[in-house]
């Protein structure tokens, strides 16, 4: 079949075009293949990452009909049987059809699809992803795990760091400083590694603000497109149940935030906003510069007759209340 590639191409310092490359191709076809076949048959300036081809190494990640994947792992079928999916992406059989190849989101461009990956890279340094041996006795031989210890690292050890997660991070993309859903997955190996002598300051380290877990947006980007099945959002969810665990509700507003809203939810089946900004921004009436901050908000609200005079709890409260318990219950069941 004849196919249409429309890749976007850019240099450092200058806007992106759209430039065109027409094949004949067969739906096994992976992406990779079909780049390698634009730059050794039709246009060698073309630029972009790959090595081996296999899903293992993840150096071809780039943006595919609107998502991050790896090229060599999408084939050219699969892409086309995706479009009718995709807004604007309807062929009939008398229309070639098209792939439209992108960088990553989230870096720079340094040329076509290749982009610098210095951020990427600084923020998996910063949660130190390697094993802390500074709190024991070094011994002779190895470190040694149960087969359960060792479980609790499968996931997160298949990432292959292709960038996926991080293209496609809407928290990153508005906050650079955020760590990035890569980082923060290989952050949950290290907490969950038992030969890890450091979990108390690495935890301290992901609560800091909207830099390390509590700036997560739950988008579910990341978990969507991962290759390796991952699950980026799900490790940074493991982080955050530990903080709560150690922590108290005074201790930031990001943790009373989760704690309180679970605690209305119980009490009343939903959550009575009233309390809600009380108790989160106002710190149980102990942040006097949260409260006033509060107050316009307030006032329109009372202006507006939106603000209620009294809460009335959910029907089934008691039932909600006691799921809650039980997965809560779980939840300190050890493994």
């Amino acid at each position: 079949m004849e196919v249409l590639f429309k890749i976007i191409r850019q240099q450092q310092n200058f806007s992106p075009v759209v430039q065109t490359y027409l094949l004949q191709v067969d739906s096994g076809n992976t992406i990779l293949d079909c780049l390698n076949r634009i730059k050794w048959e039709q246009d060698g300036t073309l630029a972009f990452r790959k090595n081996c081809r296999n899903t293992i190494c993840g150096s071809c990640a780039m943006g595919i009909n609107g998502r991050s994947a790896l090229a060599c792992k999408e084939n050219v079928g699969s892409e086309l049987a995706r479009l009718p999916q995709i807004p604007g992406g309807e062929n009939n059989a008398n229309t070639i059809r098209e792939i439209t190849v992108a960088p990553l989101g989230n870096m720079p461009v340094i040329k076509d699809l290749v982009v610098d990956m210095t951020s990427f890279w600084n923020h998996l340094d910063a949660v130190a992803p390697y094993v802390s041996t500074a709190a024991r006795q070094v011994p002779e031989r190895e470190f040694l795990q149960t087969p359960q210890e060792r479980s609790r690292l499968d996931q997160t050890g298949n990432c292959i760091m292709c960038g996926a997660c991080y293209s496609e991070c809407n928290a990153r993309e508005v906050n650079p400083d955020f760590l990035g859903p890569h980082a923060l997955a290989k952050a949950y190996r290290m907490v969950a590694d038992s030969r890890d002598g450091e979990t108390e300051n690495r935890l301290e380290t992901y609560n800091q603000g909207t830099k390390g877990v509590w700036g997560c947006t739950r988008c579910f980007y990341c978990d969507s497109v991962c290759p390796m099945e991952v699950a980026p959002l799900e490790q940074i969810t493991k982080i955050k149940q530990e903080i709560l665990q150690r922590k108290q509700a005074q201790d930031s507003r990001s943790i009373r935030h989760r704690k309180v809203l679970v605690d209305l939810v119980k009490e009343g089946g939903w959550i009575d906003e009233r309390q809600f900004g009380i108790q989160v921004v106002g710190n149980y009436f102990q942040d006097l510069k949260g409260l006033l901050s509060l107050a316009p908000l307030g006032l329109r609200m009372i202006v507006r007759g939106k603000f209620p005079l009294s809460f009335e709890p959910s029907q089934g409260t008691q039932q909600v209340r006691s799921l809650i318990e039980s997965v809560q219950k779980k939840k300190k069941t050890p493994d």
